[in-house]
């Protein structure tokens, strides 16, 4: 499962693409200002970033000048700067692709799926890894260090929502929402019960109870 860096000070714009991209599957890391965005580059693996370039602290020429000093890594630029001289100004940082502001999400996602089938293969695995615990999500199966780990469909839809989007918090009715699908009608405690269970199955309590509110896995920090 790719993961995307989102570079973008503009929080409306940061949400909407983060959820939208959330929703298609990819996992989400955001930064609000250059700075940020490289510490976050050399803290976690990502597979693509999407850079805006009118941000606080570091611009995104600059920002991009720094990951090219250290990776390949593919940048596609997003951006409310549409003349020519700033688009070639980003080609020869060697970006990937340059998106003049507005956009289509649509347009976007393909553009997206281009740039990672180029750099990633065709057919790159579908597999969320988190620590020890990978789930294929093609074949419905998890593991554990290698060793299969017996979930029921909905506990596994729950964990992969999860890990979908480290760091955020996923109260029991976006659970409810994401797992059954909006049609049910019961009691929200079930979503509990289906934590209990997985913490029990996976033998480590990777996931997080935050009270009041609902449930998160946090961030890992892949050196």
């Amino acid at each position: 499962m790719a993961k995307i860096l989102i570079v973008e000070d503009e929080y409306d714009i940061r949400e909407l693409l983060q959820n939208y991209l959330e929703n298609e599957g990819y996992q989400v890391i955001t930064a609000s200002d250059g700075g940020q965005a490289i510490e976050l580059f050399r803290s976690f693996s990502v597979d693509l970033v999407l850079l805006d370039i009118l941000l606080p602290r570091l611009n995104g020429y600059e920002v991009c000048k720094a990951i090219r000093e250290e990776s390949d890594l593919p940048v596609i630029m997003l951006t409310a700067l549409d003349s020519e001289e700033d688009q070639l100004k980003g080609f020869d940082l060697r970006i990937d692709d340059y998106i003049p502001k507005p956009f289509s999400m649509p347009v976007l996602l393909r553009k997206i799926g281009a740039v990672l089938r180029r750099t990633m293969g065709d057919s790159p695995s579908n597999r969320i890894t988190y620590r020890a615990l990978t789930l294929d999500v093609d074949s419905y199966k998890a593991y554990i260090s290698g060793q299969t780990v017996d979930l029921t469909p909905r506990e596994f839809e729950m964990l992969k929502a999860l890990l979908q989007n480290q760091g955020r918090v996923l109260s029991r009715q976006m659970l409810l929402n994401r797992v059954w699908s909006y049609d049910f009608y019961g009691d929200e405690r079930i979503v509990d019960t289906h934590i209990k269970n997985l913490r029990k199955k996976l033998g480590s309590d990777y996931i997080e109870t935050i009270r009041g509110v609902g449930y998160r896995i946090d961030y890992e920090a892949e050196k």
